[in-house]
């Protein structure tokens, strides 16, 4: 049970990690604004490899968390399509920090005002990988909130069902209000606020599972 737990706790490490370390580049990368630069343009410039690395050190934690997700639910509800779900979400992450975004929207120093206009191969794979990351947490969202509603837990059904319809609202937002990405600051205001949620909701469901490892509660419908 000690290495179930220890892999839980990955997940609940994850969330708050990769928010703080975005949230502490934010102020202090030299040139970067966060009200109109994406996050993703954190992984260019000298200082690159930070964010490269957050992104990938948070996937491999994701990672762990769902190797201790299914052994900790299966062959319960959620044991199969849970883990799944959050190893795709980890999966994601690290493609995304191992191939970067193309310069845009004022960053580094010289890169065009708006959107990228010199792509290649690392931009799309990085997009890639956040396209795997999205759709990955959507379906994650509701894997528990099936699972939730079955154990008769409707606060925590509730919460993962707002949170699965939130984040491709969020999404489909940040290009409606941008203008796809013509007008900076609403694209990087909310991609920032879809991976708070995201990255929030996977980290609350670690602690709400590592307390029922704890306490050695298996519940099962």
């Amino acid at each position: 049970m000690r290495p179930t737990r220890a892999l839980l706790t990955c997940g609940v490490v994850a969330g708050p990690l990769f928010i703080a370390l975005v949230l502490i580049q934010d102020y202090t990368r030299p040139g970067f604004d966060p009200r109109r630069q994406p996050l993703s343009l954190l992984s260019l410039g000298d200082l690159g490899w930070v964010q490269m690395a957050n992104f990938i050190i948070t996937g491999l934690l994701y990672g762990a968390f769902a190797v201790g997700m299914r052994r900790w639910l299966h062959p319960g509800r959620g044991g199969t399509w849970g883990p799944l779900s959050i190893g795709a979400f980890g999966a994601g992450l690290i493609i995304a920090g191992a191939f970067r975004t193309a310069p845009g929207w004022g960053y580094p120093a010289g890169a065009p005002s708006g959107v990228p206009t010199e792509v290649g191969v690392s931009y799309v794979l990085h997009g890639v990988g956040f396209f795997v990351v999205l759709v990955s947490l959507i379906a994650a969202c509701f894997v528990f909130t099936r699972r939730f509603a079955v154990l008769g837990d409707r606060r925590w059904a509730i919460s993962c069902a707002v949170t699965g319809a939130a984040l491709p609202t969020i999404y489909v937002l940040s290009g409606v209000l941008s203008q796809s990405g013509e007008h900076p600051q609403p694209l990087s205001l909310l991609l920032r606020l879809l991976a708070f949620v995201g990255w929030g909701w996977a980290s609350l469901l670690a602690v709400r599972l590592r307390r029922e490892a704890t306490a050695g509660r298996r519940p099962r419908p």
